[in-house]
């Protein structure tokens, strides 16, 4: 893997070992020579993980949509910025310049994110790992409810097992590298996105 999309939230939260986990997270990537791709923010979680990489010299891209450069905060020090005319171009577009993706503390936003690229996992649209740093026991929950929508019938275990899920930066990087991708279903049609 040469790059890494990692998906978080543009605050900081109140949670002091998860933004000292975002930053090592970019100083991770960067020393192990992973340019990060990301959604462009200089604030929150989002600015810390751009800061780790870039300080470790690191390369790091930023995708965001027009409408957001000023709420946001653009990080100005970035290896490459890209200006979307949406929310979807910003994800395509990240989706295509990453190798995998690894999902850490966020809101909503982030939340859409994971469900997204995990879907298009699902249905055969990429075989790229995705990975959950799972800080603090943050995403325990999740795993929980995606764990009751197997029991229910409503996800398969394949697809949950699909997802890596760890609270070392090490350990989920190596299982993500180890990663073999579910089979494509037979329906699918190849045009992509």
């Amino acid at each position: 893997m040469k790059s890494i999309a990692v998906f978080c939230g543009s605050s900081a939260g109140n949670d002091p070992h998860i933004i000292e986990q975002a930053y090592a997270l970019g100083q991770h990537l960067a020393k192990n020579n992973m340019t990060l791709v990301y959604g462009a923010a200089k604030i929150g979680i989002m600015g810390k993980v751009a800061k780790g990489s870039l300080d470790a010299q690191g390369r790091a891209i930023g995708v965001i949509p027009e409408f957001l450069r000023t709420k946001e905060i653009v990080n100005i020090h970035l290896t490459e910025l890209i200006i979307t005319q949406n929310m979807h171009d910003r994800k395509v577009i990240i989706y295509e310049k990453s190798d995998g993706f690894i999902v850490i503390p966020g809101g909503f936003g982030t939340m859409d994110e994971f469900f997204e690229i995990t879907t298009w996992g699902q249905l055969g649209l990429h075989g790229k790992p995705i990975g959950i740093l799972n800080t603090n026991g943050y995403y325990d929950h999740l795993v929980l409810q995606a764990k009751l929508m197997v029991s229910k019938g409503f996800l398969k275990q394949e697809n949950l097992d699909a997802v890596i899920v760890d609270d070392s930066i090490e350990q989920l990087l190596k299982k993500m590298k180890n990663y073999v991708p579910l089979s494509t279903p037979k329906w699918l049609n190849k045009s992509g996105l």
